[in-house]
């Protein structure tokens, strides 16, 4: 990262957001300035739809704010293009406060920095699907022949090449949102917000969603905010997570932190189904290798090493720290009678790796069934640490839904 980078302010930064509705400016300034804020807010006649919010989004990320109904996630969605007018605090877009401009720059804002997609479509039923993507560069300026250009190469994106002239009630539900992304997409906002874009739709085309938005996220790193009810899909989806309660901030933090360590009973029954081997990873249970050889080690000092660690197998190290694989015990005792003067003969590559970014799930199935626990390696081949049995197993305890998987296959995890 260049200095210029690290010295950027964050794409998104709120500070002491609150929203009051259903009161004045100057009653609901009083009642949140009150020891109790929404005690106050409610007596006086209003709600209180998001109190003291701070949050900081980093560019490109995807920032998931979820909660139940009722919780705020969406009256703070809708504050940081002032769709809602904050009641109180700052919002900071580029290190600008939107919350002091005027509506010029606002609509400057809206059409050209900030796009949004909606949960229930919001498209024209009169236009075509290609006037509808088109439709935020028309209130551009742009010309015709160019936006048009622009929302077909969007809707080819979104997987609708070709659909251009139909009209948005021949498209099932899931091609709609399709083409109420690709609308956000045609303008190529720097930032988007999604409020709830996927609840409308089945779980298959929701799955068939998320596929679509990581993979445009993936090639665009676009600033997103994305707000969702539903864990699973903030967990699959979010570098960081913003789990919210009566318009207060619970808790924010990377998913995996959130499931592994929740901030108070709040969260914590929140995630207790989430399933837990689709959300941690191989980094996420990291710990040091037990035994760790060098590649010039005679075998029958290895060996002793091995006795006093009362261990089967340890990895073997090379030039560069690079793994070179494992040595058993019957390996070294045998390079001993041997007489080897090091363990290059001794190393066997009948052991498991996952990358740090592999989910429990994928290979929780593997563990126990080699000498070595599952073994974690960087992309130069260097040894960064290993995920044993027993802690995969404790990871996964208090997962309602992962004991059940596991009681349906035992063979899960055997030794």
């Amino acid at each position: 990262m260049s200095t210029s980078q690290a010295s950027a302010p964050p794409a998104i930064e709120g500070r002491g957001l609150s929203k009051v509705y259903g009161l004045g400016q100057r009653q609901a300034a009083r009642a949140l300035a009150a020891d109790d804020p929404a005690a106050a807010v409610a007596a006086a006649g209003g709600y209180l739809g998001a109190s003291d919010v701070s949050f900081t989004v980093a560019r490109g990320e995807m920032f998931v704010v979820m909660g139940l109904s009722g919780s705020g996630k969406s009256t703070v969605l809708r504050m940081i293009n002032r769709l809602n007018e904050p009641t109180a605090g700052e919002l900071l877009v580029d290190g600008e406060d939107i919350t002091r401009v005027g509506d010029g720059r606002l609509r400057e804002l809206r059409n050209n920095e900030i796009g949004m997609v909606f949960q229930h479509f919001s498209l024209f039923p009169h236009r075509s699907v290609r006037d509808n993507a088109a439709y935020g560069l028309k209130v551009r300026g742009v010309a015709r022949a160019e936006r048009y250009e622009r929302a077909d190469a969007a809707l080819a994106r979104v997987g609708l090449d070709g659909r251009g002239d139909k009209l948005p009630h021949e498209l099932s539900g899931g091609m709609r949102q399709r083409v109420g992304l690709a609308r956000a997409l045609a303008v190529d906002p720097p930032i988007l917000l999604m409020d709830e874009p996927f609840s409308a739709l089945d779980p298959l085309i929701r799955r068939d969603m998320q596929d679509l938005l990581l993979q445009l996220q993936a090639e665009d790193r676009r600033t997103t905010v994305f707000v969702t009810h539903d864990l699973n899909e903030a967990m699959r989806i979010g570098d960081q997570v913003m789990v919210m309660r009566e318009g207060k901030v619970v808790q924010c933090a990377p998913g995996a932190e959130i499931v592994a360590h929740p901030a108070d009973d709040y969260v914590s029954e929140f995630v207790a189904d989430v399933d837990r081997a689709r959300v941690l990873t191989a980094y996420d249970l990291l710990r040091p290798a037990k035994l760790v050889l060098p590649v010039d080690e005679r075998p029958d000092v290895a060996l002793r090493r091995l006795g006093d660690n009362e261990a089967q197998g340890a990895y073997v190290i090379g030039a560069g720290e690079r793994l070179l694989g494992v040595a058993t015990d019957a390996a070294l005792l045998a390079a001993a009678n041997r007489g080897d003067a090091d363990l290059s003969g001794s190393v066997s590559q009948d052991y498991s790796t996952v990358e740090p970014t592999a989910h429990i799930g994928d290979f929780m199935h593997r563990a126990g069934r080699q000498v070595v626990p599952i073994t974690v390696v960087d992309e130069r081949g260097r040894l960064s640490g290993v995920v044993p049995r027993a802690t995969i197993l404790s990871a996964l305890s208090t997962a309602p839904q992962a004991e059940r998987d596991l009681d349906r296959t035992p063979e899960v995890l055997s030794a």
